[in-house]
């Protein structure tokens, strides 16, 4: 089989990495759920490359994503649900019947007119999936109520900080960020309770909790949680890398290093970065 610019060659491949007898091990044994978190990283190494300017980059992660989308294509058509026709052709559909003014007849000729027609146009398409999900059997719809402007779509942090605002804005709130500080003490307690039974859901509930709480916490003070936990990210990164440099230049790898070892290089790169800090001030 050859590389080729066509979609359909990307599709064969698909089909052929999951053919039950001769196709891939790995990829034949795969799920929605188990594929679910690379398609998640695949999109957010599309935003990486997008953020560091890197067209190549760019190239090969768009790639990786659009393989996501035909690898649960092709699980989807195994289960006689649809296929990646189905899926290109619900994409066009819904381009065209969003833009009447550009593939159709249409007096929305400003900004302020499209938006309006936007907005009935997504009216009706919400009817149109209500009774889809009707004849499915579906009662379960996170897009309905209160609640249902948030989208699930975001990362976990992003959307526990959006649904506190949202509950937040009738009522449904801490008054500051103390009484916050006493549900995390009471949920590191259950989460202690939960490691100590040994239940690996339970721990996972638990835990779940205790970062909801943090969030919380960072709303109150106006610490966005994705913008600290990647700066955490950040210095864990350079605390890190200067273990590695160190120990390199001992003549030592990470490999061999004892946790002593690191934890004493670890100390001295936040002491140094204190110093940096303080000289700058």
């Amino acid at each position: 089989m050859e590389p080729s610019k066509d979609i359909s060659r990307l599709i064969e491949i698909m089909a052929a990495l999951r053919h039950p007898q001769t196709g891939c091990p790995w990829d034949i044994e795969q799920n929605f759920q188990t594929i679910k978190p690379y398609t998640i990283e695949e999109a957010y190494e599309v935003s990486d490359a997008i953020e560091r300017g890197d067209m190549d980059d760019l190239c090969d992660e768009l790639g990786d994503l659009l393989l996501q989308v035909v690898f649960h294509a092709r699980m989807a058509e195994e289960a006689g649900e649809f296929s990646f026709g189905d899926v290109v052709n619900a994409i066009t559909t819904k381009m065209i019947r969003r833009h009447p003014h550009v593939f159709a007849r249409s007096e929305a000729d400003t900004p302020e007119a499209v938006k309006i027609q936007w907005d009935k146009i997504k009216q009706a398409e919400k009817r149109e999936r209500a009774e889809r999900r009707a004849r499915r059997g579906i009662t379960e719809d996170f897009k309905s109520g209160f609640l249902g402007s948030v989208q699930r779509s975001f990362p976990a942090l992003t959307e526990a900080l959006k649904l506190q605002e949202r509950a937040a804005k009738v009522g449904f709130d801490w008054s500051s960020p103390e009484p916050i500080l006493d549900k995390i003490e009471e949920e590191i307690s259950e989460l202690r309770v939960a490691l100590g039974e040994g239940d690996r859901a339970k721990v996972s509930d638990e835990l779940g909790d205790l970062i909801f709480a943090v969030v919380n916490v960072g709303r109150h003070v106006k610490a966005d949680p994705e913008q600290a936990l990647r700066g955490t990210n950040t210095k864990f990164r350079r605390r890190f890398s200067h273990i590695e440099n160190v120990l390199k230049a001992d003549g030592e790898t990470l490999e061999d290093a004892t946790l002593e070892r690191m934890e004493e290089i670890w100390q001295a790169a936040k002491a140094i970065e204190r110093a940096v800090i303080a000289g700058a001030e």
